[in-house]
């Protein structure tokens, strides 16, 4: 990146969006934002309700508490303002006059700005040029054109955002952070751009957007996930990138287990949520060594095996991946699955903890059991062969009975329609599993099976683990049976993919005591 600018310093600064509706408010939220660990706050003029430009601007900058940014978006760019447009340069001269730290200026009226505002102080604040793009991301030609002609404005910082439409647009992203001559603010907004606002730092970028607690904003990481789960003050150029595919993402814990385990590790490593839509697309872009590894969520897991240039074996014989991990030598893409063991092994141990052990302590307890699979996705799929290899006897329910068939002839089971499960009667001691979605918030209210039957299962598991306690284990363990939660399987799956990720034995201890703590 350039050279050093003002208030900021080489190093990404984590920046809170204020959009308070008056400038009391904007002092209060400004210490807020502080104690919550912004370095700096950007402050939106145009959202205060009847803004005095006298009397407010001196309010706010009198009382900062740390250094600001003042913004006064036109409707034109995507802010508030319709009113006089001369009467709103005015507003901006005055803050840069008061001994604002940043003043931000539209790319459309800052050259003329900038000379007369440097001639007029020049020891004064700093400007910052910004272009708010509409639709989506631009070709990197584009990219590079619309750069050119900001860094000519004389700006002290730059500042392009635009619309996400697809993850791999955060590529051009990247490469813009990573060549621009001046210090430079880019990301996309959206639940698909997210990884445009944490990975900045690795590829240079000046600051990086939080939101205060309590008043969240789409597509913004919290303040505090930025300080605490993801540190992106320790990130840098040689940061390895993981992260959880799939779609949606908003709900993975994922970040806030296996970021702090990274770090426990001293292992230099991010991971962070990539809402994908097109898997093709996502691993043809982004193929550079930088991003290391992934996990798999929901709906990929059976069609990401296409994409992965080797598959181990269980993975094969399950039909579905939930970890890749990009071999440093040839960069080739190596599919693995480590839902299987995470899930039977929580499954087995919940049923030895209880003393539902045969006698035969080389035998599984699920050797002979009839073992419910619902949902023959590829956590279904990790499950049922699973279970079958430990002796169990499968009946698979789904939607797509040509889907449950496809299952259980691979795991020499039974297959029925997920609507006749509202009937099915287990036998005594049976084991219930849900693989679906079914439960998981926010919808939460809703189980896979008939409540009535719940009582017949000597154990049951769910794979949705948000909440921790799903309407599906608290029906169960009402009706008497042993309850897993999706939580015990996600920790253990996770062991197995940190261990995939690094090259080194998972702290799993450590990973424990993060999941009782924080899910």
């Amino acid at each position: 990146m350039g050279s050093t600018a003002g208030a900021f310093k080489n190093s990404a600064m984590v920046c809170a969006p204020l959009m308070a509706r008056s400038a009391e408010q904007m002092v209060i939220d400004m210490h807020s934002a502080k104690a919550q660990g912004a370095d700096v706050v950007e402050v939106r003029l145009d959202c205060i309700h009847e803004f005095q430009p006298g009397q407010d601007l001196e309010t706010i900058i009198r009382n900062k508490p740390l250094p600001v940014i003042i913004v006064y978006r036109p409707k034109w760019e995507g802010g508030q303002y319709e009113g006089d447009e001369l009467k709103r340069l005015e507003a901006l001269r005055l803050a840069h006059d008061l001994g604002a730290d940043y003043i931000d200026f539209e790319l459309k009226v800052a050259s003329e700005l900038i000379g007369e505002l440097k001639n007029k102080h020049r020891n004064g604040g700093k400007v910052i040029v910004s272009s708010y793009l509409n639709g989506a991301t631009p070709s990197k030609e584009k990219l590079g054109d619309l750069v050119a002609s900001m860094q000519a404005t004389g700006a002290d910082m730059i500042k392009v955002v635009s619309n996400a439409d697809d993850i791999t647009e955060m590529e051009r992203i990247f490469y813009l952070l990573s060549h621009c001559e001046v210090p430079a603010v880019a990301y996309s907004v959206g639940e698909r751009g997210l990884i445009s606002q944490l990975l900045c730092p690795k590829f240079g970028g000046a600051l990086v957007y939080g939101s205060m607690e309590g008043n969240s904003i789409p597509g913004l990481p919290t303040l505090d996930n930025l300080k605490e789960a993801y540190k992106v003050d320790c990130i840098d150029s040689d940061t390895k990138v993981f992260g959880l595919v799939s779609k949606p993402v908003s709900h993975s814990k994922g970040p806030l287990l296996h970021n702090p385990a990274l770090r426990h590790a001293s292992f230099n490593g991010i991971y962070v949520p990539m809402f994908v839509d097109d898997l093709k697309k996502f691993f043809d872009v982004f193929a550079s060594p930088d991003f290391a590894g992934y996990s798999v969520g929901f709906p990929y897991k059976e069609a990401v095996v296409q994409f992965c240039d080797e598959v181990h074996p269980l993975a094969k014989s399950i039909g579905a991946v939930n970890t890749i991990i990009r071999r440093p030598g040839d960069g080739k893409l190596i599919g693995y699955n480590t839902d299987c063991e995470g899930s039977i092994t929580a499954i087995e141990d919940a049923l030895r903890d209880q003393k539902y052990v045969n006698g035969r302590s080389l035998n599984s307890p699920l050797a002979g059991k009839q073992f419910v699979v619902v949902g023959a996705g590829g956590a279904g799929r990790a499950i049922a062969v699973g279970a079958r290899s430990r002796g169990a006897r499968l009946i698979v329910f789904d939607i797509d009975l040509e889907r449950a068939k496809c299952l259980a002839r691979a795991v020499s089971g039974e297959a029925q329609h997920f609507e006749s499960l509202a009937h099915f009667q287990p036998e005594n001691g049976a084991i219930l599993a849900n693989a679906t979605p079914i439960g998981m918030h926010p919808s939460t209210d809703r189980i896979p099976a008939a409540e009535e039957t719940l009582g017949n299962y000597q154990l049951v598991f769910d794979a949705v683990y948000t909440p921790r306690k799903t309407r599906l284990l608290k029906d169960a363990a009402a009706a008497g049976a042993i309850t897993v939660s999706g939580v015990e399987m996600f920790l253990r799956q996770a062991i197995g993919q940190f261990s995939l990720f690094t090259g080194r034995e998972a702290p799993k201890d450590f990973m424990r005591k993060i999941v009782l703590a924080k899910f």
